[in-house]
């Protein structure tokens, strides 16, 4: 019979230290017991997506910087609640998205709706000019309602599919669908009117 192996009451119970930790479960389970240092790497490498996602909605980079921040303070405070049927990106996606409409909503009213988006740098592409269809495509998306706008970013911008922004957005599929297609068809009469007057090309 082996001998039972001796345990040190001073590890008993310590995690070991983070080191060069990938597994995503692994640091969730941590997050859920307080590692700060844990959640430190998830924000790390989901902070991009969430910051593209809020500023898609909201075409506003302070703006989506600040939803961003608020997702991952509910997303920390809500880890205990998050059972792990979807990845942990998803779900954050989820609060990232509604947080953005949220905030869209409020800033409705306050923001004017001439504001120059040539002003405004696209995440990622820092020094780069925007093309002159990305300005035509993300003015014209300004004149959708905030309902609609965050379904399409969603759906073409971020390629989720319908189930999955029904589940983030807390809507039916079908109702999914009914703003993409008025989203579609509006954005294409908006197109379609200002070149008429500007002489753009036809979608």
């Amino acid at each position: 019979m082996k001998p039972k192996e001796r345990i040190d009451p001073s590890n008993a119970g310590v995690k070991p230290p983070l080191g060069h930790e990938t597994d995503e479960p692994a640091l969730i389970a941590r997050c859920r017991e307080g590692d700060t240092a844990a959640y430190r790497i998830l924000v790390e490498r989901h902070q991009g997506r969430a910051y593209g996602l809020a500023f898609r909605i909201l075409r506003s980079g302070p703006d989506a910087e600040e939803v961003a921040q608020d997702a991952f303070v509910r997303a920390w405070l809500g880890l205990r609640d998050y059972r792990g049927d979807a990845a942990f990106a998803t779900w954050l996606h989820r609060i990232v998205a509604r947080r953005a409409l949220d905030r869209a909503a409020i800033l409705k009213g306050r923001r004017a709706r001439e504001e120059s988006l040539e002003h405004v740098e696209a995440p990622g592409a820092e020094g780069t000019a925007p093309s002159r269809e990305s300005r035509r495509i993300a003015q014209l998306m300004e004149t959708l309602p905030d309902a609609q706008r965050g379904v399409v970013t969603l759906f073409y911008f971020e390629e989720k599919p319908v189930a999955e922004i029904a589940r983030a957005l807390m809507i039916p599929e079908g109702t999914v669908k009914t703003h993409l297609a008025r989203a579609r068809t509006a954005l294409r009469r908006e197109w379609l009117r200002h070149a008429r007057m500007e002489g753009w090309n036809e979608l």
